[in-house]
């Protein structure tokens, strides 16, 4: 009788224990839930630094209008020098 109620304890603090660990886990899950929630203005920043210098000068560019023979003028290149650097194929300088 006695070892049949010990080994019902230990069952009982077995599943206790499993359920606290189960508890434990679903609160890690939320805080790195809530971090990555809170994080999403760093990984627009990081994405947006990440950009080519082609992609920068396209957003700039259509956001405000310009025309890349406009651009190309203001800098001294060729029409075909900034759509070439907008589409990638070919690179800027690093002068």
């Amino acid at each position: 009788m006695k070892a049949t109620v010990f080994i019902a304890y230990i069952f009982l603090l077995m599943y206790f224990v499993v359920g606290v660990a189960f508890i434990y886990l679903f609160v890690l899950l939320v805080r790195a839930l809530k971090k990555y929630i809170k994080s999403e203005p760093v990984r627009k920043e990081k994405a947006e630094s990440a950009k080519s210098l082609g992609e920068v000068i396209k957003r700039y560019r259509t956001q405000r209008k310009m025309t890349q023979e406009f651009v190309a003028e203001s800098l001294g290149v060729t029409r075909q020098a900034v759509s070439k650097w907008e589409s990638g194929v070919s690179q800027t300088k690093g002068y």
